[in-house]
């Protein structure tokens, strides 16, 4: 890495595998992170490892290292971008049901999941007239950027996906569906739940957005937008470089730079997604939150650790 490089990687990472001592992992699992200076959230349950973090260069090739040691992690698969200070201010490793929630029981990663499709196989399948794409993430996160021609399910979160998939689609019509995700976890335990479902072809994008971004020219590109990721950065841009939305500390939607032109956007109190709806409870914090970033901007301290309802997961 020459001196005019980033100096943070940031990394995804994800793997279904069968953990049954999970929880014994998590302490010696964050003094490795603490050890190396590694910011972000990694989840541990029983179905797997799943989070983004970062940190040096030399930090998070030893955290992958230390990872892989164990054999069930000798598989794990990561993807990278860069910027130039920490998109995380915590370091934490939790104890989860499920390191992506569906909250369906019986789907299991471990035992079945669609066929993966290699991103530069992606444009072929889509453009498929008889298949159907499905974006599986969450409505905030579509709204700034899919691939032409997806359906956005609308959904508020990943536990409404399995009731969308039943009202809407049916095995005997829908015989070809491809789903993508950020990162390719969401998707891949998608993949898991239609298949339980009897829907019988059913394909994945391996890695996800991201991968997608990093290995398919721009000029080839069906992706239309930024991609939202679970950090300060936001979103990224084709190139995987920051993106220029910010976010609501309020209700942490992404706002644009006509968002922010808003009279009835507030820094970090309100956005136009937000402004009407907001409990008083949620807004009182907001304001008090806004009031310390505040004083420590004017003290030249660190940026306070305030809430964040929509912590690290790549999705």
């Amino acid at each position: 890495m020459s001196s005019s490089d980033p100096a943070i990687v940031v990394a995804a990472l994800y793997q279904f595998v069968t953990l049954d001592d999970f929880e014994a992992l998590r302490e010696p699992l964050l003094a490795q992170m603490q050890r190396l200076d590694i910011k972000g959230t990694l989840l541990l349950a029983n179905e797997g490892i799943n989070g983004t973090v970062s940190g040096t260069r030399e930090s998070i090739d030893a955290l992958l290292g230390w990872l892989k040691r164990d054999p069930r992690f000798a598989e794990l698969g990561h993807k990278e971008s860069y910027c130039d200070a920490h998109p995380f201010y915590r370091t934490k490793v939790k104890l989860k049901r499920e390191i992506v929630t569906m909250g369906v029981p019986d789907v299991d990663p471990n035992r079945r999941v669609g066929t993966y499709v290699e991103p530069e196989q992606w444009n072929a399948l889509i453009e498929d007239p008889e298949v159907l794409v499905i974006d599986t993430r969450n409505d905030y996160e579509v709204a700034i950027g899919s691939f032409e021609g997806a359906v956005d399910p609308r959904t508020k979160s990943f536990r409404e996906f399995p009731e969308y998939v039943r009202q809407h689609y049916d095995p005997s019509r829908h015989k070809k569906v491809a789903m993508f995700c950020t990162g390719g976890i969401r998707c891949e335990k998608a993949s898991s739940f239609m298949l339980n479902e009897g829907f019988e072809e059913v394909f994945h994008l391996k890695g996800g957005i991201l991968s997608y971004l990093e290995r398919v020219p721009e000029a080839q590109s069906r992706w239309r937008g930024d991609c939202f990721v679970f950090d300060n950065r936001v979103t990224v841009r084709h190139d995987l470089s920051e993106g220029e939305f910010e976010q609501c500390h309020a209700c942490r939607m992404p706002i644009s730079n006509a968002d922010q032109s808003s009279d009835k956007y507030t820094p970090g109190i309100s956005c136009p997604h937000c402004w009407d709806s907001l409990p008083e409870k949620t807004r009182a914090s907001a304001r008090e939150r806004q009031k310390q970033i505040e004083l420590a901007r004017a003290r030249n301290q660190p940026h306070p650790i305030g809430r964040n309802p929509r912590e690290t997961s790549n999705a």
